[in-house]
């Protein structure tokens, strides 16, 4: 029944729900190869954790934090350590927790003292799979625009490895996840068919997709107005109903946050966050000057949206094209990234921590990529030199922030300074590159955690059976190499006349 509200059949075209598996299985092991199969920064640990008191406890708190000096977070009501996070995250990744338990079980090769990170790395691969299947709901959001299936591929090809959805898909951060659910609540409501006005169902199931995302992070109820008025101004008053429908379910599940806070803290708007934290700062305020955060995400060199995602520059061209196929849409591409950037740019931790490029908007980025995809159906060939050219300073950015560590190149003092204010001339992309370019021309074998940033890599450091992850490594290259394969064919087979 989600799958007919979804795509419904005229939506998409045979080859389209061909294509879109492919291309979502052979993004997925892409990004399984080039994880980092790590879990080092707070916000990562705690999610973690998080997953693993749920599977062997059945609840959230994370007392383990506590004893790792990790905690970040408050006590409950009832002393508990609780991370400042909802559960949406932890619960979607349970699989993964659960697999990774059964794998270190079974598999040979795994010394004692190293269990606990093969566990991690199959964890942290979560995000490869959120990272591909964003990619392949941006390609059936542009086939469902009536998008050539070739440029609807090559669009979502660029958002994939030409944005920090790239990178992001190497760690265990939230973004990729909540990318994916903001694609699948559009891909739910935008047909692309203006005479038809949206269902209260699709309205329902988008409201769905956008309550995880604010379960995931409560920041994220920011992109529910956004939604709410493109409704209204793709259908008009044959979208109030589509509209009220979305509004009442991310209600309740914004709600339902509201009666965990109450639950847990004896506060509806205690979510959980430190007073303070790092140097005493208070970090979940809104201290920064709007111009400071304004220009840390348009123009400085560490956080540069222009600079961590080129194709926004094609994809801010688009729009205009976009709204001649849906309004709605368009609203929200717009809509998304304007909203995000004049929250997070007044948040006195707006540079989002240790971390690579423009956190905090990735999300926002990735929906602001679907104007690529009219813009290059409808581009004429001084546009698509420019669109390769983009997307390869993307893909150089991206390969550069997960060759090595971010927190090898930023703990050293040159992403912070003495009082924990970001540094705003510090640039990832000269940091790291610095660090490839070092790692490349020594001999020496950098330490665990140093050095090349892949889970082949670190855990092999951790005494890993070098076979076993190498039979690992040549699964996934030969996943990667077979459904290329078998989206070259049919790709050929339709050029070459094929019924599909």
């Amino acid at each position: 029944m989600l799958k007919c509200f979804l795509m419904p059949p005229a939506a998409l075209t045979p080859l389209a729900k061909r294509i879109g598996p492919l291309l979502f299985l052979a993004l997925n092991f892409l990004f399984l190869i080039t994880s980092s199969g790590r879990v080092r920064t707070i916000d990562e640990v705690s999610v973690d954790l998080q997953a693993e008191s749920l599977a062997l406890h059945g609840n959230t708190a994370v007392p383990q934090a506590e004893a790792l000096g990790t905690f970040y977070g408050k006590r409950d009501r009832w002393g508990q350590a609780r991370a400042p996070y909802g559960t949406a995250q932890a619960v979607l990744v349970l699989p993964w927790h659960f697999a990774g338990r059964i794998l270190r079980a079974v598999l040979p090769g795994i010394p004692a003292r190293s269990k606990d990170l093969v566990l991690d790395a199959v964890v942290a691969s979560s995000s490869a799979t959120f990272a591909a299947l964003a990619g392949a709901l941006a390609f059936l959001i542009f086939c469902r625009l009536g998008i050539d299936v070739k440029r609807a591929l090559w669009a979502a090809l660029v958002i994939a490895l030409a944005t920090p959805l790239f990178a992001y898909s190497a760690w265990f951060f939230s973004e990729p996840l909540v990318a994916a659910l903001l694609l699948a609540a559009a891909l739910a409501l935008f047909t692309g068919e203006a005479a038809v006005p949206i269902s209260w169902k699709a309205a329902a199931i988008a409201g769905i997709f956008l309550g995880v995302a604010l379960w995931v992070r409560p920041s994220h109820l920011i992109a529910a107005p956004v939604f709410f008025v493109a409704l209204l101004l793709r259908d008009r008053k044959k979208g109030l109903t589509a509209a009220f429908t979305l509004a009442v379910v991310v209600g309740i599940f914004g709600g339902a946050y509201l009666v965990r806070n109450q639950i847990y803290f004896g506060n509806a708007f205690e979510f959980g966050y430190p007073d303070v934290a790092e140097g005493g700062r208070h970090l979940n305020t809104f201290r920064t000057p709007l111009a400071t955060g304004l220009f840390g995400f348009l123009l400085s060199p560490g956080k540069s949206v222009f600079l961590f995602a080129p194709p926004i520059v094609l994809a801010i061209a688009g729009l205009r094209r976009l709204w001649r196929r849906d309004a709605g849409l368009a609203v929200v591409a717009a809509g998304l990234p304007l909203i995000y950037l004049l929250f997070f740019a007044r948040y006195t931790q707006w540079e989002g921590g240790y971390c690579v490029g423009p956190r905090y908007l990735v999300p926002a980025l990735v929906v602001l990529c679907l104007g690529l995809g009219p813009m290059l159906a409808e581009a004429g060939p001084r546009v698509g030199k420019l669109a390769v050219i983009l997307f390869a300073a993307g893909v150089l950015v991206q390969g550069i922030s997960i060759s090595t560590s971010f927190l090898e190149d930023q703990a050293t003092g040159s992403y912070y300074d003495a009082q924990w204010n970001y540094r705003m001339e510090y640039s990832s992309i000269v940091g790291q590159g610095r660090l490839l370019l070092h790692y490349m021309t020594t001999s020496q074998p950098a330490p665990i955690g140093l050095g090349f940033d892949r889970w082949f890599v670190f855990l092999g450091k951790a005494g890993v059976s070098r076979g076993l992850l190498a039979t690992g490594l040549c699964l996934e290259l030969a996943g990667l190499v077979f459904f290329c394969w078998r989206l070259k064919k049919v790709l050929s087979q339709t050029a070459g006349g094929v019924s599909t």
